[in-house]
């Protein structure tokens, strides 16, 4: 039996009154193996290309996204939107996706995230401007404390244009909002 397992079996003992019920008895390898692929994201390599030119905002829009509250170890999860102006490089598609993915999969706080996508992009592509939207639901604040459901926290990250620039804020901002 693996430590984090030993671990969910002692807490199990703690908080309920029949441990070893049929329900609960693999509950400690169940958890260990979600609690390790969870952390664990799927290491990925950016994939750029030359820009040829292109020199707009691209935008992708309603990126899922999970993570785990790293103060009360409940989920939060959400949507994300990640722009960038290119310079001389864009990233493949699916990256943005997956850039989201690789930093909200662990125990972790929605700023930090919303931090890091946008300092991974600006490192990896050196574009004019990089924006990043988290908008998620803290079970951790639904659930216990002040236990109000289905409330939105939202947290934004500008830099480069995006930042200095209004119009491109504001141009950003509203395709953020825009659905097809």
């Amino acid at each position: 039996m693996s430590q984090v397992e030993t671990s969910i079996e002692t807490i199990l003992r703690h908080i309920d009154n029949n441990p070893t019920r049929e329900g609960l008895q693999d509950t400690p390898k169940r958890y260990a193996k979600f609690i390790t692929e969870f952390t664990s994201p799927p290491e990925f390599t950016p994939t750029t290309f030359q820009s040829e030119g292109y020199n707009e905002m691209i935008v992708q829009d309603n990126i899922a996204f999970y993570s785990l509250c790293e103060h009360h170890l409940l989920p939060f999860f959400g949507t994300g939107t990640i722009a960038y102006i290119p310079n001389d490089r864009i990233i493949g598609l699916s990256k943005l996706a997956r850039t989201l993915e690789h930093f909200s999969r662990r125990l972790q706080n929605q700023e930090r995230i919303t931090e890091q996508v946008a300092e991974y992009l600006q490192d990896i592509l050196k574009p004019k401007g990089v924006g990043v939207v988290l908008t998620a639901r803290h079970l951790c604040m639904e659930m216990r404390g002040v236990s109000k459901p289905n409330v939105c926290t939202s947290t934004s990250t500008l830099r480069g244009i995006f930042k200095t620039n209004p119009r491109t804020r504001a141009e950003f901002l509203n395709l953020k909002s825009s659905r097809p």
